[in-house]
């Protein structure tokens, strides 16, 4: 992982099973790739799904809606870098955009956002972030998201 001004950037690995008939990360699993980086990030810091287990009581948390933009397939199967950060965050959800890069950055192989909402395990509905997720949270927001 490396840390920048906005966001963090996570090595993921593309496994040869995730490639198409040409040799190229099938459409679908580009989200998959978002998923791992944003996921080994959380765990890093702590989070489990576990409330017992888990840093944070925020353990149920939702995609509500994902956006991406196709720019360069990949092909073949190996490490790619997934370049995140949180654009806003609510009371009960977070904006990230994202990037897949080429695994020296110089190409972006898609980009765009997600979503992801706190939902209360019991009823499944909407609750506030706790404030040690957001203080957790807060290495990834963009200057306008700080200013929030």
């Amino acid at each position: 992982m490396t840390t920048t001004e906005t966001g963090v950037h996570e090595p993921v690995q593309v496994h040869y099973d995730e490639l198409d008939a040409m040799g190229l990360l099938h459409n679908s699993r580009y989200t998959l790739l978002v998923e791992r980086a944003i996921i080994t990030y959380w765990v890093r810091q702590g989070w489990a799904p576990d409330r017992a287990r888990s840093a944070f009581e925020d353990v149920f948390l939702a995609v509500r809606e994902v956006k991406m933009t196709y720019h360069a397939p990949v092909s073949g199967a190996g490490e790619v870098v997934v370049h995140f950060w949180i654009d806003r965050m609510g009371r009960t959800s977070a904006v990230y955009g994202f990037r897949v890069l080429s695994a020296d950055r110089t190409v972006v192989h898609a980009d765009g956002y997600r979503v992801n909402v706190n939902l209360d395990p019991a009823t499944l509905r909407p609750e506030p972030f706790s404030a040690e997720l957001r203080a957790a949270a807060e290495p990834l927001f963009t200057a306008e998201a700080a200013a929030c």
